[in-house]
């Protein structure tokens, strides 16, 4: 079992703490926010966010030059505190997505709403952001302020939430800084990117009146930085997989040289990565979600909101043996009996070091955020003297460590899930390396960010999974 944690107490705090979040979702705040003030606030001026449409239309970032040459008198001296652009994925929220969107037009302006099926976070970065800062170079003092000072406000999921962020981290590697922060208007169903900034678990109900306090709060809101992590997959070539979307090819990555290698390397790989900014996890709990998201997939009319999602989630979990297989037969049938060796490299550490994977260990979590599975914490609030003496340090989201935990069967996880205990700690580390081959099972299950798949495995060459820290972190505002 994990620490010993003060679990009374957090559960009635925990439940206090989710019912004044649902309040501050809502916006019952008591302040009365004026519409016009709030548009003086975000709204760029004409001229700018029409050269940033032609821009991104045109897929030309000089397309813009020319609204700048025939501005209005004066327009370039109107910059806006705060100002702003908002992606919107109009088919999140149930039935309020584009009910939302004409909402966020009116409060600031058309061009500066993006919706997500007709315009990608990489084009905005690529041709919107480009073009703000060639007028910048011909000497335009206002576009040069509103580079500086934007910011982004994501309407989605944790999925598109990490999407946004993944195409943002592009302008530090070209050396384009700012990064404009990111403020999170939840539309998913675990919202958990959302949950750990403060800006709440679900799309409020009364989301007419909230919407303009929560763009208030993202023009002012403190920003705070993000870990995000790199997970390299390595397999033999020609291993038949169908990998989700956040898993693009790349050319082969070398084995770190600290590596010990046992057995046979296959003479040729392929290999994939992704960026996840939650948790990745393998076994059990990927299966799950693997055949939850198949059966929404064969049968979309059952996924028609985050709650109905949760409810099928939940029954579906029943029917893949997690909770009955120990009454049936051998409880290490359902266990990780693929993965030959676990590595981790510790804090302030550059050494890897093997970690024993306990034999009851049906899932395997690397957790980067406080939450997981829509607001759980299952790392716990472990005491300081437990995490003296186990090496641990306070979890932190920009510490450059991963949580790593072990879930048992089904009635231990929920028991997790509902925080009455800890999940089984395992280790914290900066870097993480699985070595998994096939044997008795001939496939393994693994997620990140909830986008889960089914790794064939070879029984005689090892597929190799790597997860290393990015060397920028992400900027996102608080919803505090």
């Amino acid at each position: 079992m994990g620490s010993p944690s003060t679990t009374g107490d957090t559960n009635k705090i925990a439940v206090r703490s989710s019912i004044v979040e649902s309040f501050r979702g809502c916006g019952l705040s008591g302040i009365r926010i004026d519409k016009e003030e709030l548009k003086k606030q975000l709204t760029m001026p004409q001229y700018l966010r029409y050269a940033m449409r032609d821009s991104i239309r045109l897929k030309d970032p000089a397309a813009g030059e020319s609204r700048y040459i025939s501005r209005a008198e004066g327009e370039d001296a109107a910059v806006p505190p705060c100002p702003m652009v908002v992606f919107i994925n109009s088919r999140s929220g149930g039935r309020h997505g584009p009910a939302l969107k004409e909402r966020l037009q009116q409060l600031m302006s058309e061009e500066q709403v993006f919706d997500l099926s007709d315009v990608k976070p990489h084009e905005f970065v690529r041709y919107g952001l480009s073009c703000l800062e060639m007028l910048a170079g011909l000497g335009d003092s206002c576009a040069k302020e509103t580079r500086e000072r934007i910011r982004v406000m994501v309407a989605g999921g944790d999925g598109t939430v990490g999407w946004v962020l993944g195409c943002l981290t592009e302008l530090r590697t070209l050396g384009r800084e700012p990064v404009p922060p990111v403020g999170i208007i939840p539309l998913g169903t675990g919202n958990d990117l959302s949950r750990s900034f403060r800006w709440g678990g679900s799309f409020p109900f009364l989301w007419r009146s909230a919407i303009k306090r929560t763009l208030q709060r993202a023009s002012t809101g403190p920003v705070n930085r993000l870990d995000s992590w790199r997970v390299s997959l390595s397999m033999p070539e020609g291993t038949p997989v169908n990998l989700p979307h956040c898993l693009k090819h790349t050319e082969e990555f070398t084995l770190d040289q600290g590596f010990e290698i046992e057995g046979e390397l296959p003479q040729k790989v392929a290999s994939y990565e992704g960026v996840y900014y939650n948790y990745f996890s393998i076994g059990m709990d990927a299966q799950v979600a693997y055949g939850f998201h198949h059966l929404r997939n064969e049968k979309p009319y059952l996924a028609n909101g985050p709650i109905t999602n949760k409810i099928i989630y939940s029954g579906y979990s029943c029917t893949q043996g997690w909770f009955f297989t120990p009454c049936v037969s051998d409880p290490g049938l359902r266990g990780l009996k693929n993965i030959l060796r676990m590595h981790i490299k510790r804090v302030n550490s550059s050494e890897w070091e093997q970690v024993a994977i306990p034999s009851s260990v049906r899932a395997i979590v690397a957790l980067n955020l406080h939450s997981y599975g829509s607001g759980r914490n299952p790392w716990g609030k472990p005491k300081p003297e437990y995490l003296e003496k186990k090496g641990f340090v306070e979890a932190d989201v920009a510490d450059g460590l991963l949580e790593i935990f072990g879930l048992k069967q089904g009635w231990h996880a929920s028991f997790v899930m509902v925080e009455l205990i800890s999940a089984k700690h395992m280790a914290q580390a900066s870097a993480i390396r699985l070595e998994v081959r096939g044997g008795q099972w001939k496939n393994a299950y693994m997620q990140m960010d909830g986008e889960p798949w089914k790794q064939p495995l070879s029984k005689d060459l090892s597929t190799y999974v790597e997860i290393k820290r990015e060397p920028f972190q992400s900027l996102v505002i608080s919803g505090k």
